[in-house]
Formats: C-alpha cells, structure tokens, sequence
C-alpha cells in the first residue's frame, strides 16, 4: 500500500448498517442470547459435567463478543465527535444496556466464586484450557464480591454515577477552545494542536502554551475539581468500604492480577533514581542554551541549527512499518493490516478526543487506532506506540474474547517496544548532530512515560488519602505541586500555576492508578529490548510469546517463564541504569 492519507475509520467490521433499525435488531439478538443464558441458572450445582460447564463458558465468549462490537461501535462514535448529541445518546443507550446485560448474567459470575467449593473448582479447571488462569483470577476476586442484589445495583448506579461523570469531564474539557497569539496573529486550537506550542524553540511561545492551558482549567476548577472529587470518593466508597480492599491503589492492582509487592518495589525504585532525570535537566539546560530550565522549558529543543523535525503521515507510517519489519515480519504485517482495514482516525478535526489509544472491541477483529496527526515527531513515536497496542492485540487474537486483552500493566510492553524499535531504527538513519537531537527526545520521552508516570502514580495515592479526609481543589493542587518539587529537586524552577496541572490528566479520572503501566511497561520493554540487542531476530519468537499469551496468564508468571522476576528492584533497576547510560552518552556526543 501507498500514498496514505489523514482520514477517519471505517467502522464496518463492527456495524456495516449503523441504522437505529440495524442497531435495535443487534440489540435484540444479545437480548435473546442473555434470556437464554439466564435458564442455565437453575441448573448450576457444584457437581455440573465439563462439557455443560465449557458450554457455558462459550455462551459467556458469544454474549461478550456480539456486546463488545456493539459497546465498540458506540464508543468510538462517540471518540469520533464528543460533542455529537447523536453519538452521546448512543453511548449512553448501549452503556445502560451493557450494564443490565451484565447484571442479568452477574449469577454465574457470582456462583463461581462463592458458590462452588475447591474441590470441584479444581475438577472443572482441568478442562477450561487458556481459560484456566481467567477462573483462577475470579476465584481470587470472592472475597472482594458482594451479593447479587448488591452487584447488580452497582452496575446500574455506575451509567450514570462514575462513568457518567468521566463522560461529563471529557465533554467540557474536549469543548475547550484555545485562543492564542503567534507572531502578532490570533489562532484558535484544539489540545492537541496546543500542545505542539510546548515544544516550541521559542521559550515565550512554551510558556504562553502552559498559561493558555492552565488559564481555561482554572477557569473550570470549580467543576472539574468536584468531578474528580466525587470519582474518587467513588472508588474508594466502593473499594474500600464496600468491598474491602485494603488501599485505593490495590484496587488497581488486583483488577491487573499483579501482586502491591511489585508495584510497591517498581515505585521505590522509580523514586530513587529521581537523580537521574535530575541530571538530565541539569545537563539539557546548557544544551537548550540557559542556565536552568523551567518547568515551562521542559521539552524544548536544543539550540542546534538543525530544524524540528517534521514527517509526513504517509513516511511516518513507513518508518514505523519499517522498524517492526526489521525486527519481525510478521509484527509489521500486523501493523499493516490496520491501515488496509482503514481502522485509523488520523485526521484533526473539532470535538474530537483529544489524545491517542488503540481499541480493540473483540480479538476477531482488527484494532482501531485514534491519533491526531500534526506532522511533529512526537506525532511519529505516538503512532508507533499505539501501533504496538494493536500488534499486541493481534498477536494474541488466538485467545478467547475473556482472555484476549493483556493486564494493564503489560499492555503497555508492545507500544513501549515498537517505539524502541523506531528510535533505534531512525538513529541509523540520520546524521550525528540530529543523532543527539534524537537521543534528546527519547530521554524526555524517558521520563514523560516513566519519571513522570511514577510520580503521577505517587500523587494519586496522596490525593485518594487526601480527598478522603476532605479537602478542597487548592489543597489538591498544593498535594502536585510538591510532587513536582519532589521530582525535581534544584534542576529546574517551578511556577505555581503548574499546581492546577493535574485536572489536564484525564487518566487521573478515566482510571485511577493507570499511570504505573507507562512505567512498568517502559522498564519491562527497555529490558525486554537489550535482550533483543543481545540476540538479533532469534529473540522475536519469545517477543511474540509474551504477547500471544494475552491475558491468559498472571503477569509475574508469564514473566518468570521467560527468566525475568519483577518482584526483585534488580530487575527494575536495570532500566535505570540504561537511562543513566544514554544520559552519559547524550554528554559526551
């Protein structure tokens, strides 16, 4: 394929007819399959055969996949245009649907876990295949599961309690409409098109960027801030309270199946090498031309003669599809099959969302990809990212829909890796003095998706604890700016306007706690890449085994197969040493 060019997806794989007829008629399909579904709950006993027991769980694939690809449908109309009024009712149609859907199937869910002794658990678990680790993690789950009743209340409560509120901070904040000043003119801009002004080699320009930004949260603090307020208190009402988690942060852990030891250990370790980044500061102002950098500075360019940098859409994707083919063939057919589907949205366009994810509503169809493409590297390295996402997916398309999606914390490898891939790909093709530009921007991209994305994590915890005691958007604000100060240290100055940055984050209030897989995915992939640099291509077959596996397996189990223990800091500590070496490098080139 040549030539390619911004536009938006193509959703017929998931509705061809996206009628409100042809919508209603899939609907009423589902609808059959649950009343259908709902007879077997007479017949559940501990004793049950396999073969009825496996008939079920394939019931359960059937159901998830014909709801999923309507779920998906909707969710990425409504990514295509948030403020659509047509596509916000569809979501919220199929949002409430899903919830009774999932309400009126709750009793087997239920009856697994709490029902049916160890004994016969085990028996049945002999026949269950790829399934066998998903019954094991639900299992795990009983003790945190409320009754049926109580369940189906909290499924119903969350279309227009949590998630409607997400749904509410997405749609003021993605309205948002940037006025700003360049070279004399007034431009108008969305987000994304603003955030390209933090990189830009005017300092004014950078921290006009910031203020422009900060100023329209601040105008909306009010809100937004009782927003984040009441989904937090959300999750810990329902977390802690009613389902007795021990902290908000292992609510995050166990719906990953990945033990607090490790992510306790991955945290510390995060911490500890704040010098690292620190340095790096220290060492980019004298390149950035100052004496020291402020948080407003913190991607800008370097002094160089050498020009940023910009890619048409059609080479990004090429170097992109070139980079996975180097080190996989089959991995960069993946990554092609997205384009030959048209399930890119790549274009920019007013309302829609703002920043980049890769979704996959069933393993049996080809993942979708949303960026808006500006033509800047980040733009690059972001679709390559996203593109690992879909490449992971593919690669474990053999998997039930129940297993097919890796634990956060993993999902993040892929993408992680395949921008590694880019870099070290893109690093040979060009000349020394954009070498070092280049080897600039991975360090920032180093901390933007690990520094950063640790103290993130860091934050949260001290906001969740904050806002259960009562607190007001000030006191919260005070809470990041001292994050930041933490972070920091002395290698760069910091304004008090960045305190409101964390009402930009929306991971902070689409999932608490996500954060973390950016680092943790980062680190494993910087691991998972000098094992590549060790062995050549011989290592892409283990590669592919650690994606193919999904969400079959508990992260730190499929890991230890293949040698790599993530409860030990050693392991962790690896990946810092390898920034640190490249900071060492960037000195010297």
């Amino acid at each position: 394929m040549s030539g390619y060019k911004l536009e938006k997806w193509n959703l017929d794989e998931l509705i061809k007819n996206p009628t409100r007829n042809n919508i209603d008629k899939k609907l009423a399909d589902i609808e059959k399959n649950v009343k259908q579904f709902e007879k077997v709950k007479k017949s559940l006993n501990p004793k049950i055969s396999p073969t009825k027991f496996m008939k079920i769980l394939h019931d359960i694939e059937n159901i998830s996949e014909k709801s999923s690809k309507v779920g998906g449908y909707a969710s990425l109309r409504y990514s295509e245009n948030t403020q659509s009024d047509e596509a916000t009712a569809l979501l919220s149609k199929i949002s409430k649907f899903g919830a009774d859907i999932e309400n009126r199937m709750l009793f087997f869910d239920l009856w697994w876990k709490k029902k049916i002794d160890e004994k016969n658990a085990r028996r049945l678990m002999k026949f269950t295949g790829n399934l066998t680790d998903y019954l094991r993690f639900k299992r795990l789950l009983s003790k945190y599961s409320l009754s049926e009743p109580e369940e189906r209340i909290i499924n119903t409560l969350d279309v227009t309690g949590s998630n409607a509120l997400v749904k509410l901070y997405d749609k003021i904040t993605n309205a948002y409409v940037y006025v700003v000043t360049i070279s004399g003119k007034k431009k108008t801009m969305n987000r994304e098109q603003l955030t390209t002004l933090v990189r830009s080699s005017n300092s004014k320009t950078r921290e006009m960027a910031y203020k422009v930004l900060f100023s329209k949260y601040n105008e909306n603090k009010g809100v937004t801030g009782e927003i984040y307020q009441n989904i937090v208190q959300n999750w810990r009402d329902e977390g802690i309270d009613m389902r007795g988690f021990s902290s908000p942060i292992t609510i995050r852990n166990i719906s990953n199946d990945i033990d607090d030891k490790t992510i306790n250990t991955l945290l510390d370790v995060c911490k500890k090498n704040t010098g690292i980044f620190q340095k790096y500061f220290t060492q980019k102002a004298k390149l950035v031309g100052v004496k020291k950098l402020r948080r407003y500075d913190l991607y800008a360019p370097t002094k160089s003669k050498l020009k940023q940098k910009s890619y048409s859409y059609d080479n990004a994707i090429k170097l992109v599809l070139q980079s996975l083919g180097k080190f996989s063939p089959i991995l960069s057919g993946y990554a092609n099959d997205v384009f030959r589907k048209k399930h890119v949205d790549s274009d920019i366009r007013p309302g829609k969302a703002s920043g980049a994810f890769c979704s996959t509503p069933s393993p049996k169809i080809t993942p979708y990809v949303l960026i808006s493409y500006t033509g800047k590297s980040r733009d690059l390295f972001t679709l390559a990212h996203e593109l690992g996402h879909a490449v992971h997916s593919i690669s474990a398309s053999s998997n039930s829909i129940l297993v097919s999606h890796a634990s956060l914390p993993l999902a993040e490898t892929a993408s992680t890796f395949s921008e590694l891939l880019l870099y070290d790909n893109l690093s040979n093709l060009v000349k020394e003095e954009e070498k070092k530009m280049m080897l600039l921007e991975k360090i920032d991209d180093f901390y933007a998706t690990i520094g950063r994305q640790s103290f993130f994590t860091l934050f949260e915890i001290a906001a969740h604890e904050q806002i259960a005691k009562s607190t007001t958007v000030d006191e919260i604000s005070k809470t990041y700016l001292q994050n930041l100060k933490e972070q920091f240290g002395n290698s760069i100055n910091i304004s008090d306007d960045f305190g409101i940055e964390w009402s930009c984050i929306p991971h902070f209030h689409h999932a608490p706690f996500y954060c973390y897989s950016y680092a943790f995915g980062n680190l494993l992939s910087l691991s998972l890449f000098q094992k590549y640099k060790k062995e050549g291509k011989d290592f892409a077959p283990a590669y592919i085994g650690i994606l193919s596996a999904g969400g079959s397996k508990k992260t730190e189990k499929l890991l230890d197969e293949f040698g790599m223990d993530i409860s030990k800091k050693e392991f962790w500590q690896d990946g810092f040493d390898y920034i640190k070496e490249q900071v060492n490098v960037l000195s010297k080139i």
